[in-house]
């Protein structure tokens, strides 16, 4: 998970720096549009909706778009049908890769996803083939400074999570799915300050990276599948040691 950990904040600082916003206000409208539709506009009754009106506020995108997307997936308001399509791959040094997207066009979508794989030094491959070296896991983000760990911890297994990790301004902590809102209403009970939920793959093997010409590959790769307007997260099993990372950085 280390390795996971690392690219999650790596991705995070890319999209605090990203100029593109038109681009990723779409991807959270998608996102919200499919999670209405799927599970109803009350997002106290619904965590996949709650967690992509997180997503899209952190994001400042305006009220009045969320509100039309939450119509649109409902059916109060004509719109773009999207379904959810998952693509599964292998980039440079056999890194496992998997794509969820929300297209209007599978067939488009998924020559696309190939191009950009076999440009990037992959191969997109079949439905199943790398999906099995993932966990899908609920993720809850606790933000605050000074926080005391083994208080944190504690509150986070009485709840019933199963594993805690520092992130950005706090911690992570992973929990089975369906005891994502459990969790988090124990964590918000005791006083934590949650800024974020969300479901994520969790790798249960990782593939070192120690060639800095690969690691730019697999980086390029990510770059290259986040940036399609159709995909909404790609999760991959690789661990670049921080070595490398700082040179590539620097």
């Amino acid at each position: 998970m280390a390795g996971h950990s690392k690219w999650a904040n790596i991705k995070h600082r890319k999209a605090a720096q990203d100029a593109k916003k038109g681009r990723e206000f779409q991807k959270h409208i998608r996102a919200i549009m499919v999670a209405a539709r799927e599970g109803g506009a009350d997002p106290a009754l619904n965590i996949r909706l709650k967690a992509a009106l997180e997503r899209a506020r952190a994001a400042n995108v305006p009220n009045d778009n969320i509100e039309k997307a939450i119509k649109k997936g409902v059916g109060d308001v004509e719109g773009v049908k999207y379904e959810e399509v998952i693509y599964e791959g292998y980039g440079t040094s056999g890194v496992a890769v998997m794509v969820e997207t929300l297209t209007d066009n599978r067939n488009r979508t998924a020559s696309e996803m190939r191009y950009i794989f076999s440009r990037n030094g992959g191969t997109l491959g079949e439905t199943g083939c790398v999906s099995w070296l993932f966990d899908r896991k609920g993720i809850i983000y606790v933000k605050g400074d000074n926080l005391d760990e083994d208080e944190l911890l504690m509150t986070c297994l009485e709840a019933g999570a199963e594993d805690m990790t520092k992130a950005e301004e706090g911690y992570a902590i992973s929990t089975d799915p369906s005891l994502l809102s459990e969790v988090r209403e124990a964590l918000e009970k005791a006083g934590y300050l949650v800024v974020k939920t969300e479901m994520d793959m969790i790798p249960k093997t990782t593939v070192s990276i120690n060639s800095p010409d690969d690691a730019a590959k697999i980086l390029k790769l990510m770059d290259a599948l986040e940036d399609h307007d159709d995909v909404q997260k790609v999760y991959a099993n690789f661990d670049i040691p921080d070595e490398i990372l700082e040179g590539m950085a620097g």
